[in-house]
């Protein structure tokens, strides 16, 4: 099996303790992409941060696997536009709508227009049906047009520490799945 490093992508604000990226990051020993600024983010800032920490695993020859929350779903179809190396797949859960004032606050308004095109890695887009920060339709269109798998978790708000998921164990055994669905074509 080849090396491999997961890396966590919070959304704005950063994922708390109760997060179930918190959890991951404890049990698994993933790594959070840390941004220098949680509460007013700067794409071209975020994007940076993203790409030096990928670059890391490059030069260790690793490849990587993107786990974003939120506002960091924008962040990686963003990343996407660069035809980055050595991405795995990314594992891409309650993409919040940047586009849509009634969803999101103006503090993420800089990382508009959503990117609508192919993402250059296989993707896995996790929405639930009542997410306040995305309507299904839209994130529908988004996993559509980024070419990713969709599948609806049915009414568990946005996916955070608010819907009380703690560790999240069905969703960590959905990305192992995914996990094992990029690597095969590549160990074959």
């Amino acid at each position: 099996m080849q090396s491999v490093d997961v890396l966590l992508l919070p959304g704005l604000g950063n994922s708390g303790p109760d997060h179930w990226q918190s959890h991951w990051e404890k049990a698994h020993g993933y790594h959070r992409v840390e941004q220098h600024e949680w509460h007013k983010p700067w794409l071209p800032d975020w994007l940076h941060e993203l790409e030096r920490t990928v670059a890391k695993s490059t030069a260790a020859d690793r490849n990587v696997v993107l786990v974003a929350h939120s506002l960091a779903c924008a962040l990686v179809a963003h990343y996407g536009l660069k035809r980055p190396r050595n991405v795995l797949g990314a594992f891409l859960v309650s993409p919040a709508d940047v586009d849509s004032s009634d969803c999101t606050p103006d503090e993420v308004r800089n990382f508009t227009h959503m990117p609508l095109v192919a993402l250059p890695f296989p993707a896995l887009v996790i929405n639930s049906s009542n997410d306040p920060y995305v309507c299904h339709q839209r994130a529908a269109l988004f996993a559509d047009k980024w070419g990713a798998d969709f599948e609806d978790i049915g009414p568990a708000g946005h996916i955070n520490a608010s819907s009380n998921l703690g560790a999240w164990p069905e969703g960590h055994a959905r990305f192992e799945d995914a996990v094992a669905e990029w690597i095969s074509p590549i160990s074959a």
